[in-house]
């Protein structure tokens, strides 16, 4: 003999299927599950994880080797400190920009010509593996001799720690330009111009923005290494002027608004890549 279903049960089955096919959330998946799915959540874990790993450091050493977070957070938002330090940042970004723009002005095309040609790849990837071997600040001695102490020096020492790893991704990114594409274009006609700018470089369009992204770290790195290394002006001055003093909350401001302009020109890369690139297909 067959049972009639309960129509309360049969209502609340049929609600939590509903439930489920619209999209709501099930029983089972808790709020750590979808914490961990939402990245912004995750950003923010990761930057309290660092902060109480850096109050716990700050408690078994002296204030002296490492200041608590407060202390550097209060000395970098106070507002007279922040206008110094936004005002020599506004100097420093004079040669990061010429810098960086050199390096992309010579790194990209240059690039793509070398990564296109099997003879001049031939040619020049053991001269570019062995130059980008040599850390940057061996040139320093060079750099002093050929340009001075000055603005030019530095803009020199930005181009060249950013410039070869701008160009060994573009010329991967080149040479890994599939050749059927080529031959797709070829066979309906395309001249080289042609294939060049509707197939070579929107296939290329990826690795650029990844050069961008590691060039732009290695650039500011660069603008830092200058500003210590040469005359001392700008945030190097502040920082080199606060380690005599043994002032390390001032230091660690410092370094804490390099930490900031990194992370905004990381996230306006990427930013720019998700509106060039939204055809581009992504790992999750």
């Amino acid at each position: 003999m067959i049972s009639k279903p309960d129509p309360s049960t049969a209502g609340l089955s049929l609600g939590g299927d509903a439930a489920v096919a619209g999209g709501l959330p099930a029983r089972g998946d808790s709020i750590l599950s979808r914490a961990v799915r939402d990245k912004r959540l995750l950003s923010i874990a990761s930057v309290l994880f660092v902060i109480a790993l850096w109050q716990w450091g700050a408690g078994h050493v002296s204030g002296f080797l490492l200041p608590p977070p407060a202390e550097v957070l209060s000395r970098f938002l106070d507002p007279k400190w922040l206008s110094r330090l936004l005002g020599a940042l506004g100097q420093s970004l004079i040669q990061l920009g010429l810098g960086f723009g050199l390096t992309l002005l010579i790194a990209v095309p240059l690039g793509v010509l070398i990564g296109r040609s099997v003879i001049l790849t031939r040619m020049f990837e053991p001269v570019i593996n062995a130059i980008y071997a040599i850390p940057p600040v061996a040139f320093i001695p060079f750099l002093i001799v050929w340009f001075g102490l000055f603005l030019e020096a530095r803009v020199a020492l930005v181009f060249l720690m950013s410039v070869f790893d701008v160009l060994v991704i573009v010329i991967a990114g080149a040479r890994d330009v599939r050749s059927a594409l080529v031959d797709v274009g070829r066979s309906f006609g395309a001249s080289h111009q042609q294939r060049l700018r509707l197939i070579v470089l929107p296939a290329l369009l990826p690795f650029f923005f990844a050069a961008l992204r590691v060039g732009s770290a290695r650039a500011i790195n660069g603008m830092i290494t200058a500003e210590l290394f040469f005359a001392a002006v700008n945030l190097g001055a502040i920082m080199k002027r606060a380690t005599q003093n043994f002032d390390s909350a001032t230091v660690l401001s410092v370094v804490l608004l390099i930490c900031v302009l990194g992370l905004i020109a990381q996230s306006g890369i990427a930013w720019l890549e998700r509106r060039v690139l939204h055809w581009h297909v992504r790992s999750a």
